[in-house]
Parts: C-alpha cells; sequence; structure tokens
C-alpha cells in the first residue's frame, strides 16, 4: 500500500534528538525522504545538568543524539534521510541547506523548522548573551529557511510549513524571553500563511510537549525558578504530573504533523496547535477585538477614563496575572 506522503521531500531542523527527531521519524515511515539537522555534533556540558535528579539525567542520556544519529536511525528503519550540521540563524547556512535538499532529490515540499536556543530565567535576571540564544535560532532560523524553501514550493504550486513554537507564546512566569520568541514564532506564521495559501503553500503552528534533552533540563529549571517565585506548596501536583504524561515519547506527538502534510489538510492554514504525546491535540482561537470605547470629540482626559475603561472597555475583565496556574 502507498504511503500517504511517498515521494515528497522534508528539511525538520533541530532533529537531531527529542520533538524534532520524532517528526523526523514518523515523516520517514509515511515515505517522506527526511534532511536532519543541527548545528553539529554532539557532546553534553555535565555542568548543566546539575539540577536534574538521577532518573531524568538517566533519561537524558537515553535521548541524546545529532542530526547523524537521526538520519543514521530512519536509513536502517527502510526510510531514506541524510544529515547536516549547520546554524540555520546563518543565512548562508540556511541557503546552502535547502540547496542541498534540491540537489539530492530535486525538490522541497515540507519544511518544519523545529530548531531552537532553549533556556528559562526571570525577565531582570536574563543577560543579553541568553537573549540571543533563546530568541535568533528560532526566529531568524525559521525566517531564514522559510525564505530559501518558499520558492521552491511556489514553483511547484506546494508545499508544507510547520513552525514548532511552544505554549509559551502566551507567556509563562520565568520563561518571559523564551515565551517572546515563541510568540514571535506564531506572528510570523500566520503572516506566512496569508501570503503563500494562494500558491498552495500552507503554514501552520504546532506547540508540542513531548521527551527531549531539553525539556527535561529546562522543566527543571523553570519549576525551580516558579517555586521561588510561588512557593512549592501552591504548584498543584496533580497538574505537575499531568505536564510530565503528556511528555512522553516524541514520535507520539508527530502524527499530527504529518497530518498537516497531506493534500487533504490543505485547507489549515495560519493555525495554532497544541500536541501532547498522550494523544491531545487542541485548536487555539484566534484572536480578535473585544471591546472598544471612542470618544467623538477632543480627546480623552484620565478622570474620564477612569470612569469608563472599568465600565465599558474591561467591563468582566480579570487579568492574567490573577490566574496562579503558571
Amino acid at each position: 500500500m502507498k504511503k500517504k506522503l511517498e515521494g515528497l521531500v522534508a528539511i525538520v531542523t533541530g532533529s537531531g534528538q527529542g520533538v524534532g527527531k520524532g517528526i523526523a521519524q514518523v515523516l520517514a515511515r509515511e515515505g517522506v525522504k527526511v534532511l536532519t539537522n543541527n548545528r553539529s555534533p554532539k557532546s553534553i556540558n555535565e555542568a548543566e545538568l546539575i539540577n536534574l535528579s538521577e532518573e531524568e539525567k538517566t533519561n537524558f542520556y537515553k535521548m541524546w543524539g545529532d542530526a547523524e544519529s537521526a538520519a543514521q536511525e530512519i536509513n536502517e528503519m527502510g526510510g531514506e534521510a541524510i544529515a547536516f550540521y549547520g546554524d540555520v540563524s546563518d543565512d548562508e547556512t540556511a541557503k546552502t541547506m535547502v540547496e542541498t535538499a534540491i540537489k539530492h532529490w530535486g525538490r522541497i515540499d515540507i519544511l518544519v523548522n523545529n530548531a531552537a536556543g532553549l533556556g528559562s530565567g526571570f525577565i531582570h535576571e536574563t543577560s543579553e548573551k541568553e537573549w540571543k540564544k533563546q530568541t535568533i535560532p528560532k526566529l531568524k532560523g525559521a525566517f531564514n529557511l522559510m525564505k530559501y524553501a518558499v520558492p521552491y514550493m511556489q514553483e511547484q504550486k506546494f508545499g508544507r510549513i510547520i513552525n514548532v513554537a511552544s505554549d509559551a507564546w502566551i507567556g509563562l512566569a520565568g520563561l518571559s524571553v523564551y515565551s517572546a520568541a515563541n510568540a514571535g514564532i506564531v506572528g510570523l506564521s500566520k503572516g506566512a500563511a496569508k501570503e503563500l495559501y494562494k500558491y498552495g503553500i500552507t503554514v501552520n503552528t504546532i506547540c508540542p510537549q513531548a521527551a527531549s534533552p531539553g525539556h527535561i533540563l529546562n522543566f527543571a529549571n523553570a519549576k525551580k525558578n516558579i517555586e521561588s517565585l510561588v512557593g512549592a506548596d501552591k504548584i498543584d501536583p496533580e497538574k505537575l504530573k499531568a505536564v510530565e504524561a503528556a511528555h512522553a515519547t516524541p514520535d507520539k506527538a508527530a502524527p499530527f504533523v504529518a497530518y498537516l502534510c497531506t493534500t487533504e489538510a490543505g485547507f489549515i492554514s495560519g493555525s495554532v496547535f497544541t500536541v501532547t504525546s498522550d494523544s491531545r491535540v487542541s485548536l487555539y482561537s484566534e484572536p480578535f477585538v473585544k471591546a472598544t470605547i471612542k470618544k467623538e470629540e477632543n480627546v480623552w482626559d484620565i478622570d474620564e477614563l477612569i470612569q469608563k475603561v472599568p465600565e465599558t472597555l474591561l467591563k468582566d475583565y480579570v487579568s492574567i496575572v490573577q490566574n496562579a496556574d503558571w
């Protein structure tokens, strides 16, 4: 029986391990030829593991890998993959990556922008170096790859772009910079979706919840930050268990990505989904203007706004900071 995505070609950035690797493997099982990628051959910085339990360290080592090992696993299971090491935030590297896929297979149908620099920390404690680490690979990397892949997709009148963000895009305490990077991905995707739909190219955003070395490391650090902010007793252990259950085997979060790449999913573009390893797929609502106030003559004065805003513009308003479920 012919596989659903037989003969298509994909680039999956940040696919040496974790979510990206899971996506690459599931696409390969559906007949996609895959270029795997990460910045360079991986090595482990033991100092980063200081906050992990022994069990977390064991899982961290078990999932460790890079573009070469991911491609090798795909080829061993009967798929077709090549590895490409390079920093997607570098313009020439991104261009060469797309050209490499074209050289090997003659086309590029699917682009999954998963490469990211992970991190955590409060806004007043975040260095410029950490800001660049968390924002540039994700945002500039996605932009670079889209810029060079889109002309080929336009020519063939078909393309599927999936940009990987995080539920942090709505704003998470202790992850302000990471939240900013992911909110940027959502905006980039929505804008591009409107530009490219007429060419048969869809652009969607997924916020995956699945296990990876990066998640293990950053979840431990983020949990520690939130505990210091609100107190360990304020964190619901049942909700913590639910979060951990949603971050299971990476390839279990990947089938929905494969679905978005089908011709049948061609009507879906500009949307944001959460996809978890316990088989939950959620669709985010679209932002819209909820209420407006306008003064027909002159300008508002402060006393007028003090009266008008609560009773009209912000009627029944509750600030997100009142929700302690962070």
